[in-house]
């Protein structure tokens, strides 16, 4: 089946308009959509457009560490999905796929 993945690239202290952390609020958007699943991964070190790097190294500790939020369903949904989400990044890096998806399975 033809699906599109949605990668949404941030930090830890990243908040939506309200506050809220930002993973949070598109995890928790995406579930009330119905969107097929979502998976938030967390990374050991990265950089974003400011250069700045940050790592999870224990002579630099960092408490904003880099976060990939990633989604995959059809292409409608995540289509509809978009402006939303376009509307609550205030920085960051998104980028969209077109992926087959296999296997969907739910218990």
């Amino acid at each position: 089946m033809q699906a599109r993945r949605i990668r949404i690239y941030i930090g830890e202290r990243d908040k939506d308009p309200h506050g809220k952390p930002l993973y949070e609020a598109i995890l928790h958007e995406a579930h009330g959509r119905g969107l097929a699943g979502a998976t938030v991964f967390k990374g050991v070190a990265g950089f974003g457009a400011n250069s700045e790097v940050h790592t999870a190294k224990i002579l630099r500790l960092s408490d904003d560490l880099p976060l990939v939020v990633e989604i995959v369903d059809e292409v409608v949904n995540i289509d509809a999905f978009r402006p939303w989400l376009e509307g609550e990044i205030s920085e960051g890096l998104v980028t969209v796929e077109d992926v087959e998806m296999v296997v969907r399975r739910a218990p």
